[in-house]
C-alpha cells in the first residue's frame, strides 16, 4: 500500500506559505507592543492616567481574545487562506480608525478592530504549519512564525522611539497600515490550506450542529485545563512588563529618556528572538515539551521577585532581569506546543484556537489590572508613578505565575516522540 505521509521537511511551497504568513503577523506584534514606547506619550497628548493607559493596552487583547473561537471554527471550515485575508482587512480598518483618532474612546475602538483582526494570524500559521509538516517539526516552525513576527516589536521599541520624536506617531503608524495592507493581499495570492492529497482539501463540511459538538469536545478534553491555566498567566506577566510597563519603569524610576529605554527593550526583544530560536527545537531534542515551559517560567519568576523585592537597586539590576526575561520567557511558546498536541487534526482549529484564547484573555486582563494596581498609588509631585507602584504590580505577577506553575506541574506532558509513533501507527496498519 502506497503511504500518504506528506513530504519531508523542508517542504519548499510550506516554508513559502508559513514566512508569508509570518511577515504579516509583524505588524501584530508592532501594534500590541507600540504602547511601551509611547504610552506617556499617549497619556500627555490624550490627558489619559495609567488606568486608561491599561485599558487601551488591553483593548488590543480583548478583541483578540474575542475572535479566538468563532475564528477556529472559520479555521476547520473555510481555511486559514480565506479566514486570514478577511480578518486582516478588519485589521487594516482598525488600525487606520487608530492612526486617525482624535480621542481616546475612537483610539480605543480601532485598537480593538486591531486585536480582533490579528488575532487569527498566529492560529492560521499553526494550522498551516500542522498540515504541510510532520508534527516534530511544528514546534521549529512555530518558532520561526514568532520570531520573524517578532520584528515587529523591535521595530516598537528605539526605531518607533526614534521615529515618533521625528515625524511623529501617527505618521510611524500610517505607514504601519499600508504595510498591513500589502501583507493581506500576499496571504490571499500566496497561502494555501493545505498540500496537494491532504484529507482537509477532500473533506465533507461540517454541518453547525458538528462544529458545535467539535468545540465541546476540545473543551471537554481532560488534559486542557492545566495548560489553559498556564496559557492566561504565562505570557500576560511577561508581556505586562516588556509590552507596557517596562519602558515608563525605567523612565520614572531611574530618569533613561524614550530612546534609552527603547534601547532595553530592543535588547529583550532581541534575546526572546533568540530564546524562541533556543527553545523551538529543543521539545525534540529533551523530548518533553512541559518541563521546558515549567523551567523558564521559574527563572521569569525569580527575574520578577527580584524586580518586585529589590528596592532601588542599581540600573543594571532591573536591565538585566527585563532582558533575562526576554530570553527565558519564550519558553512561553512551548505551552502552546504542548497544547497542540492533544487535538486531532479535525479540532486543530478550534483546539489551538482555545488555547490561544486563554493567552490574549490573559494579556487582556493583566493589561488592564496593571493599570489599576499602578494607578492606585499616588503619583509623585511632577505627575511620575513612585517605584512603591512598580514593586506592587512586579510582585502580583510573580504571585501569579507561581501559582500557574503549580497547576501546570501537574498536566501530562505530550512528547514529540509519542506524537510520532502515533502517526506512523495508522501508515503500517
Amino acid at each position: 500500500m502506497q503511504s500518504t505521509e506528506r513530504r519531508p521537511f523542508p517542504h519548499r511551497r510550506g516554508l513559502i506559505i508559513v514566512t508569508t504568513l509570518a511577515t504579516a503577523y509583524v505588524a501584530s506584534h508592532f501594534f500590541r507592543a507600540a504602547n511601551v514606547t509611547i504610552g506617556l506619550d499617549l497619556m500627555r497628548d490624550l490627558g489619559i492616567g495609567p488606568e486608561a493607559l491599561g485599558a487601551l493596552t488591553g483593548a488590543f487583547f480583548f478583541g483578540f481574545a474575542a475572535m479566538q473561537i468563532p475564528c477556529g471554527f472559520l479555521f476547520d471550515h473555510l481555511g486559514p487562506r480565506r479566514t486570514v485575508t478577511g480578518m486582516l482587512i478588519l485589521a487594516t480598518l482598525g488600525a487606520a480608525v487608530f492612526t486617525l483618532a482624535p480621542s481616546w474612546p475612537v483610539l480605543l475602538t480601532g485598537r480593538a478592530l486591531m486585536g480582533a483582526g490579528f488575532g487569527v494570524m498566529l492560529i492560521g500559521s499553526m494550522v498551516v504549519i500542522s498540515r504541510w509538516f510532520p508534527p516534530d517539526r511544528f514546534s521549529t516552525l512555530t518558532a520561526m512564525v514568532l520570531s520573524i513576527g517578532l520584528l515587529g516589536n523591535l521595530v516598537a521599541t528605539t526605531p518607533l522611539a526614534w521615529a515618533s520624536e521625528a515625524v511623529g506617531w501617527r505618521a510611524v503608524f500610517g505607514a504601519v497600515v499600508v504595510f498591513i495592507a500589502l501583507a493581506t493581499i500576499a496571504v490571499w495570492v500566496v497561502v494555501r490550506d493545505a498540500p496537494p492529497g491532504h484529507p482537509f482539501l477532500d473533506r465533507t463540511p461540517e454541518t453547525p450542529r458538528q462544529m458545535l459538538q467539535g468545540l465541546l469536545e476540545v473543551l471537554g478534553n481532560p488534559l486542557l485545563k492545566p495548560i489553559l491555566v498556564m496559557n492566561f498567566c504565562n505570557y500576560a506577566c511577561t508581556f505586562t512588563v516588556q509590552g507596557l510597563w517596562g519602558g515608563p519603569f525605567l523612565r520614572e524610576v531611574y530618569g533613561l529618556t524614550a530612546i534609552e529605554a527603547g534601547n532595553v527593550l530592543l535588547a529583550a526583544v532581541i534575546t526572546y528572538q533568540f530564546g524562541i530560536i533556543g527553545f523551538g527545537p529543543l521539545d525534540r531534542v529533551l523530548d518533553t515539551r512541559k518541563w521546558i515551559a515549567v523551567g523558564g517560567t521559574l527563572v521569569t519568576i525569580a527575574m520578577l521577585a527580584v524586580l518586585a523585592l529589590a528596592s532601588r537597586p542599581p540600573v543594571w539590576v532591573p536591565i538585566a532581569a527585563i532582558l533575562c526575561m526576554g530570553l527565558f520567557g519564550a519558553a512561553s511558546t512551548m505551552v502552546m506546543t504542548h497544547g497542540r498536541g492533544i487535538f486531532p487534526d479535525r479540532l486543530i482549529g478550534r483546539g489551538v484556537a482555545t488555547i490561544n484564547t486563554a493567552v490574549m484573555l490573559g494579556v487582556a486582563c493583566m493589561q488592564t489590572l496593571s493599570g489599576v494596581i499602578v494607578g492606585a498609588f499616588e503619583p509623585l509631585a511632577d505627575g511620575a508613578r513612585s517605584e512603591t507602584a512598580y514593586r506592587a504590580l512586579f510582585g502580583v505577577l510573580t504571585g501569579v505565575l507561581i501559582v500557574a506553575v503549580a497547576v501546570y506541574s501537574r498536566a501530562q506532558d505530550i512528547r514529540p516522540s509519542d506524537e510520532m509513533r502515533a502517526r506512523r501507527q495508522p501508515l503500517q496498519a
